[in-house]
Formats: structure tokens, C-alpha cells, sequence
């Protein structure tokens, strides 16, 4: 748009492009967990994805922070986004890169204005239970003590863990996949938190609209009952003043005759 800051125009055109490499990020690390034997030309092809889409993150914060009109304050405002830029060059773990690329989408999902609470909440629900599910299974399915082998167990852990029941039937038994759960148990408490917030938020809202409709009509009703009553009384003022009495009963009779 015309007159817009610099920074604003290029978040605003790259939004749809982001989310589509982060669509393709979520296809790349998954086919290899769910395709345990695949070949090694389609692992080293999801690797290279991978990859990919963080420097596609990485261009994207490096131009925002070029356009931006005080630098020092988009990076004091941006922390995760400058941590998640890191995390795989500090140790390039597929899972710290599933973890980087979830909070580069966030960053960029909350900073669009025309996303919505309801379907970020939506998408950070499906998103979770995915990359949970995924992230839970590459590092269980290995350990031998571990009860969590094919993705149908780590899907229902990952319901089960979100939603703070805990059936206790599948469970984490590595360090990783502990800390995969304590982090999957505190997102699912945050979202069920923003969840409850805005229905009460729209309830709160509604009645207040209802309430202020109902103080609206009241004191049109008053308004007008005010006004009929002063019509009223200018009435009956211009009655009393075009009336004409009726002759007196002890006035003398006119004369007919002419004779006084």
C-alpha cells in the first residue's frame, strides 16, 4: 500500500509465501519420520528442504531488520525470532530445526494483522499435535524401553498429553521425550487458556452491547414520554386560550322592545 512503512510492506507480502515454505518444512520432516526405511536420496532431499525453508526464515528477518526504522528495537522486540534463527547453527539437530521453524511461524502469524485469535489458535492446535506426534515418535521409537513404536501411539500421546488427560498407556521413557512432553503439557494449558479467554471475552462483549442497547431504548422511552407531557401541557395552555366563557346567569336579558 501507498505510504506504508517499508518493514510493514514486506511482512505483509511475504506472509502467504512463509507459511506455504512452512507448510513444505512440515511434508520434508515428516517423511522421513513416518518413512523410517525410506531411501537415502529422499532423506538428503528433506535435509536440503529443511534447510531451505530456515534460510528462506533467515532472509526474511535479516531483510525486516534492514527495513526497519530503529534496528535496536526490532531485535529487543523479536528474542524468539532471533533464537530460533540460531538454535540449528548451535546444534543442527532436526528437532531443534522443527523447533525453530514453529516459533519463526509463529512470530510471523502473530505480526499479521489479518489473522485471526480463533484460527491461529486453530492452526497452533493442529500444528503442535503434528510436529509433537512427529518429534515424539523420531526420538522414542529407538529407545528400548519405549512404548511409543508407529505414529498412531504418538498421535494419541500427544491428544492425551495436549489435553492434560494422561491415560498413562503411552509415555516418554528418553530425557528428550520428557521435555518434548512437559513443553507439549504447558502449550496445551497456554492455548486452552487463550481458548477460555475469548469466550469469555465474547460473552462479555455481547452482554455489554445488550446492555447498552437496552440503556438506549430506556432512555428514548423517557425522552419521549418527556416530550408527550410537554405537548400535553402546550395544549392545554392553547385551549384555555382560544376558549371563550358562557355568559354569566345574572347578566339583565337583552331588551326586545326597544323601551328601556
Amino acid at each position: 500500500m501507498k505510504g506504508e512503512p517499508a518493514q510493514t510492506g514486506w511482512e505483509r507480502y511475504t506472509q502467504g509465501p512463509l507459511l506455504g515454505l512452512a507448510v513444505l518444512f512440515a511434508v520434508a520432516y515428516a517423511v522421513p519420520v513416518v518413512k523410517p526405511d525410506a531411501g537415502e536420496q529422499v532423506r538428503q532431499l528433506c535435509l536440503v528442504v529443511e534447510w531451505v525453508v530456515w534460510g528462506a526464515f533467515a532472509v526474511d528477518y535479516a531483510v525486516r531488520l534492514v527495513r526497519a526504522p530503529d534496528r535496536l528495537v526490532f531485535v529487543r522486540s523479536n528474542p524468539l525470532a532471533l533464537l530460533a534463527l540460531a538454535l540449528p547453527l548451535v546444534q543442527p539437530l532436526r528437532l531443534l530445526r522443527l523447533v525453530a521453524t514453529l516459533l519463526l511461524v509463529g512470530q510471523r502469524a502473530r505480526m499479521a494483522s489479518q489473522v485471526r485469535l480463533t484460527t491461529y489458535v486453530a492452526g497452533s492446535v493442529v500444528g503442535l499435535l503434528m510436529f509433537g506426534s512427529l518429534a515424539v515418535l523420531e526420538v522414542e521409537r529407538g529407545s528400548p524401553d519405549g512404548n511409543i513404536k508407529n505414529l498412531g501411539d504418538a498421535v494419541w500421546w500427544s491428544f492425551t498429553t495436549m489435553t492434560t488427560v494422561g491415560y498413562g498407556d503411552h509415555a516418554p521413557t528418553t530425557g528428550l521425550g520428557r521435555i518434548l512432553a512437559v513443553g507439549l503439557m504447558l502449550s496445551g494449558i497456554a492455548l486452552l487458556g487463550v481458548v477460555t479467554a475469548n469466550i469469555a471475552a465474547w460473552f462479555i462483549a455481547r452482554f455489554e452491547r445488550d446492555d447498552a442497547e437496552e440503556r438506549r431504548q430506556t432512555e428514548a422511552i423517557t425522552a419521549l414520554t418527556a416530550e408527550v407531557r410537554a405537548l400535553r401541557a402546550e395544549l392545554a395552555e392553547l385551549r384555555q386560550a382560544v376558549a371563550v366563557p358562557p355568559p354569566s346567569a345574572d347578566a339583565p336579558a337583552a331588551s326586545t322592545s326597544g323601551q328601556p
